[in-house]
């Protein structure tokens, strides 16, 4: 029911009636619904000493809405709102779910059509701040304390470390077997299975899976530090050796040490030094991990932008062909590092043995079998075309990180634990 509010109106007349009592009139309309109800109060007050003056205090109404009324209107109003806008919200969420994957597609594809963006980036030397600034932000994030609870399962670290260093390797010289053209395709390829583990996503999915997160950090740290002493060589042994190219030894070890080590360490440095930066990376570690992605999609976005007019001769066919080669290997990785785990738990004490513990094996194949883009990148850079056009070598290679993770992230559904379901999402 609506209702009604009056307002009170003061008049004051002259009276020529002096009384010692007020004088009432109450007029109320007794219909609270209409506009048009009004009544009046007049009193009679002592005016001075000789005369009086009557107050007539008049209400006015004035129509209100009922509370009720505006409370489901502006309810109404709210969720139509927020239903305009809850289509937009599952987007915003899988973006941000899936930062990496869309960043490094999105520089591809605007690689391939404004080219003139990533030519300028490339002419000003802007591109080798990608994988320094990977680096460093990659230090800001290292935390000492998961590096030190990873002690426990060190043999299961140990051979983490000789199977993404020295083993996973020999599938090189299968890979250039394969003849593609054109051939830096495979050639791409066969150098990215030379690289040690991702950088953040191994430890991510390792997490959401339920597995040794810290032997997988771990593993990462020391794999991507050992392997600057160990890629020149293993690219020298496995590729430069099939390929028939001399690859610089020196110059690519400085070349690493300038971009990987140096910056890993001033970022750790900046960490451990202040108290306050910790605290801000591990707050905004999304935030970082989204730095890391932009970081990381301007190398393919200048390699694809000086590569642009050999990219647009190659068959579609070829490039799928490319593709399904990359996510092959990385099957054959996941199938080489779950069946020595197996192996090994057997010969080491069966149920008892470290490796037979799930956390660590999920840990172990997980990481053991991707390879990363960025450390890649840093090879490719200095060599100078040795092993061909850099665009056609490293375009493979970013589907095949990308398939990677995307694949492990379905296998990861099938390993994590049911109360593991809203856990960190990779980036």
């Amino acid at each position: 029911m609506a209702l009604t509010t009056y307002s009170l109106i003061l008049t004051v007349f002259p009276a020529t009636i002096t009384s010692s009592f007020p004088r009432r009139n109450l007029n109320f309309s007794p219909n609270y619904n209409k506009p048009t109800a009004s009544a009046a109060l007049a009193v009679s007050l002592p005016f001075h000493r000789h005369r009086s003056a009557t107050c007539r205090l008049k209400l006015l109404p004035v129509r209100a809405s009922d509370p009720s009324k505006q409370e489901i209107q502006m309810g109404d109003n709210g969720s139509k709102e927020t239903n305009g806008l809850s289509w937009f919200q599952p987007i915003l969420r899988f973006a941000g779910n899936n930062v990496l994957p869309l960043v490094l597609v999105s520089s591809v594809a605007l690689g391939l059509t404004y080219p003139n963006l990533g030519c300028a980036i490339d002419k000003y030397s802007l591109s080798k701040f990608g994988p320094f600034g990977i680096f460093v932000i990659s230090g800001l994030m290292l935390r000492s304390d998961e590096i030190s609870a990873a002690v426990e399962a060190w043999p299961v670290g140990l051979f983490g470390l000789v199977s993404i260093l020295f083993l996973t390797p020999y599938f090189s010289r299968i890979i250039l077997q394969i003849q593609l053209q054109p051939q830096e395709f495979i050639t791409g390829l066969a150098i990215f299975n030379c690289m040690p583990t991702t950088l953040s996503s191994g430890i991510a999915l390792t997490q959401l899976a339920g597995g040794n997160s810290a032997l997988a950090l771990a593993m990462t740290v020391i794999s991507n530090l050992l392997g600057i002493l160990v890629i020149p060589f293993s690219i020298t042994k496995f590729v430069a050796a099939g390929v028939g190219v001399t690859l610089p030894t020196k110059q690519l070890f400085e070349s690493l040490t300038l971009t990987i080590l140096i910056p890993l360490i001033l970022g750790k440095v900046l960490r451990e030094s202040f108290k306050g930066v910790a605290d801000f990376v591990d707050r905004n570690r999304k935030l970082f991990s989204g730095l890391n992605a932009l970081f990381l999609s301007i190398v393919p976005l200048t390699q694809v932008s000086r590569s642009r007019s050999l990219l647009l001769m190659v068959k579609p066919t070829v490039f799928l062909v490319a593709i399904g080669l990359g996510t092959l290997l990385h099957l054959t990785l996941l199938v080489f590092n779950s069946i020595a785990v197996q192996t090994l738990s057997t010969i080491s004490g069966g149920s008892k043995s470290i490796f037979s513990r799930k956390e660590n094996a999920i840990a172990l194949i997980l990481v053991a079998s991707q390879k990363t883009l960025p450390v890649m990148v840093a090879v490719i850079e200095p060599l100078g075309g040795a092993f061909g056009e850099s665009g056609l070598l490293i375009l493979p290679c970013v589907a095949a990180h990308l398939n990677q993770i995307i694949f492990d992230s379905f296998l990861v559904n099938f390993l994590r634990p049911k109360d593991n379901s809203n856990n960190v999402k990779v980036a």
